[in-house]
């Protein structure tokens, strides 16, 4: 295994070459990093007190995340794995999306036909992902080729964990993307553990970047609490993708803190010590060093954002906890230009058995004959 590209050390001292960012964007990556821990917060006391129905928290996850997703432009794809709903969110999502999807209200863009935790933005180039692991890699491959066809400039970035490296999925998208050198990069977060099975129990090579090498491509091993490292890497990646040089594998070692949803119990399979070691190495405070040792922030920063960051997520909760739900003709709209005849009889019984029994939420009125 190759040595983990890194920037900063746990404390924060520079120990590699950053990448160019002014101190804006500097301060802006922590905030994005900063939201994702406050959502997560929120959304996991909602889910507990049964107000939403799934989470998928990224605690520990958070430079691999943002670090990396930092480097798109706006033209870019991001192929969601699981937890990349706080990089959809720096890239364009907006914030009352997000929480409407999490309620699946009325507000929900994706009317109620994904479970929640399930994003998708067009505007920001951010599909619709599935929890079949490893689904979104042929997907994002065929999108990366179809755009070198077209000639366009742009890189498809996409993200799985670790266990999906064992999907048929992932091999046959890295060997497609190889041979065709399309404009991607596939970002591998390992985060520990896939479920309850650990990274050491999922492949016999010291790294999954050595995995990059069957391919033709190259493997890359980045410290993935290291936010600017991540960043780094990226940009490389992106570089070598957009100048038509083919894909990179990003393997982005960082650890899960939390479950691997909110229906896990990762006590169940893992070390507290475990657990505790890689607290210590929390990507947050790590930044947060430098950015205080670079004086771009004081000791009060972080509490200031993270009000200011729960105050805006506290808001948009209220806003949709008082949406009304999805209406029920969406059952039937959206495959066909006109709702066929077959579809209108079939709704129309639905609506009349629930508005009898009265245990379902009244109908949105019978469709005409």
């Amino acid at each position: 295994m190759s040595a983990l590209a890194q920037v900063l050390e746990q404390d924060g001292l520079l120990v590699g070459e950053p990448p160019q960012l002014s101190p804006d964007e500097l301060r802006a990556m922590f905030r994005h990093m900063l939201r994702i821990r406050c959502m997560d917060d929120r959304m996991l006391k909602l889910q507990r007190a049964g107000r939403i129905g799934f989470v998928g928290t990224a605690k520990g996850l958070e430079a691999a995340i943002i670090g990396s997703a930092f480097a798109l432009e706006p033209r870019d794809w991001l192929w969601s794995g699981l937890r990349e709903g706080g990089a959809a969110l720096m890239r364009g999502l907006p914030l009352s999306e997000y929480i409407a999807q999490m309620y699946c209200n009325a507000n929900d863009s994706a009317k109620g036909r994904q479970m929640c935790n399930h994003f998708q933005h067009k505007g920001s180039h951010y599909p619709s992902w599935s929890s079949v692991i490893g689904t979104q890699i042929p997907h994002g491959v065929g999108a990366a080729l179809a755009a070198k066809l077209r000639g366009l400039d742009e890189v498809h970035a996409i993200y799985f964990g670790d266990g999906a490296t064992s999907s048929n999925g992932f091999h046959s998208g890295m060997n497609c993307a190889g041979v065709w050198k399309v404009p991607a990069v596939f970002v591998c977060i390992d985060n520990g553990w896939a479920i309850s099975v650990s990274s050491r129990q999922q492949t016999a090579a010291e790294s999954f970047a050595d995995k990059a090498a069957a391919y033709g491509m190259p493997g890359i091993d980045v410290d993935g609490n290291d936010a600017l490292a991540c960043c780094r890497e990226m940009r490389r990646a992106l570089a070598q993708a957009r100048a038509g040089h083919g894909p990179t594998l990003l393997v982005l070692k960082t650890y899960r803190i939390m479950g691997h949803s909110s229906s896990d119990d990762p006590t169940k399979y893992r070390d507290a010590a475990e657990v505790e070691r890689w607290s210590a190495r929390d990507p947050l405070e790590r930044f947060e060093r430098f950015l205080i040792a670079r004086k771009l922030f004081t000791d009060a920063t972080r509490a200031q954002l993270e009000a200011e960051l729960f105050a805006e997520i506290d808001a948009e909760i209220h806003a949709q906890e008082s949406a009304p739900p999805m209406a029920l003709r969406t059952l039937v709209e959206d495959v066909y230009a006109e709702v066929p005849r077959h579809l209108r009889v079939q709704y129309n019984r639905f609506v009349a058995v629930a508005e009898r029994l009265g245990h379902a939420q009244k109908g949105d009125g019978a469709f005409p004959l």
